[in-house]
């Protein structure tokens, strides 16, 4: 479990974390949420600055949340590293660190509720199976067409899927708010039947982050254009779960010379990297500011988030 990388965290990051306030009190709360299954880069560093200074222009509060629920690629040791990162861009953050491992019960708990209320089911078909089967293509990949919506399945080793119509139904129309697209009309259904409760994972991205953010009282959800959309999906479990509902803040991302956005998958230059290599994080947070990137990146500002 990543709580135990607790040991690893140096008291000068310990020191940046302050005292968080009274959740009732604070009109803005922001979060950086990264996941320890690789060094953070550029993009990393973009967002983390873009949630902290929204935080701070505000009079508000900034969280920092250790997505560690993904027990074949989160890696414990990189909890430090980040925190390191964090403090030499200069970046306090309120409040403890916010780990997902301690929070399986939580995810549990959810699903339990769904299923009572009729809007889950669980599935065995493998990927390939999904894509053999798919007529059509979502903001997630390939729609699951509902192989097993209507089968007797045995739960045991089972993904759980949401019965997106029924689910849509049961909400009604819903709108939520980005602040820098504006208004937008809840459009769930574009996605599918998607997974909530993972077979290797105790929940999915969109199960995990939905809650959250509602248990850290996140009034603005502050992340990349990339998943923009996903908050159809989360719109509509707010709903169905009875959850507060937040302002959103889809910033554009940095990109690569060919369009691609930076990803540690294709060894984006590692913060960490520069952190020893004696560069200076403030001035490089600062020129992320002002939008001043190395040579070859550039911001992607996501005009096409609505498209």
């Amino acid at each position: 479990m990543v709580i135990e990388s607790m040991a690893g965290i140096t008291p000068s990051s310990l020191a940046l974390s302050g005292n968080p306030q009274d959740k009732r009190a604070v009109t803005v709360r922001t979060r950086f949420a990264p996941s320890p299954n690789g060094l953070l880069h550029l993009g990393h560093a973009y967002a983390a600055v873009t949630a902290h200074d929204l935080a701070r222009a505000r009079g508000g509060e900034f969280l920092v949340r250790i997505e560690d629920i993904d027990c074949t690629r989160s890696q414990a040791e990189l909890v430090p590293e980040i925190l390191a990162d964090l403090e030499w861009l200069g970046l306090g953050w309120d409040g403890p660190l916010v780990f997902q491992s301690a929070r399986l019960a939580s995810y549990a708990a959810a699903g339990e509720r769904l299923k009572e209320m009729g809007l889950l089911y669980p599935c065995q078909c493998t990927r390939a199976e999904v894509l053999a089967a798919a007529q059509a293509q979502g903001p997630d990949g390939p729609i699951y067409p509902g192989t097993c919506r209507h089968r007797e399945v045995d739960p045991a080793g089972a993904a759980w899927r949401i019965d997106m119509a029924r689910a849509v139904q049961l909400a009604g129309p819903l709108v939520w708010v980005d602040e820098l697209a504006g208004p937008q009309r809840a459009d769930a259904a574009a996605f599918g039947d998607v997974v909530l409760l993972r077979k290797e994972a105790p929940a999915s991205y969109h199960l995990a982050a939905t809650l959250d953010d509602a248990a850290d009282g996140i009034t603005l959800v502050t992340r990349g254009a990339d998943l923009f959309k996903a908050s159809h999906v989360h719109r509509l479990l707010q709903a169905v779960l009875n959850l507060p509902v937040p302002r959103w803040h889809h910033h554009g991302l940095l990109v690569e010379g060919d369009g691609r956005k930076l990803a540690k998958r294709r060894g984006s230059s590692a913060l960490a990297d520069l952190r020893r290599a004696g560069e200076d994080g403030r001035a490089l947070a600062q020129a992320l500011r002002e939008h001043r990137f190395p040579a070859g990146i550039s911001l992607d500002p996501g005009l096409g988030w609505q498209a």
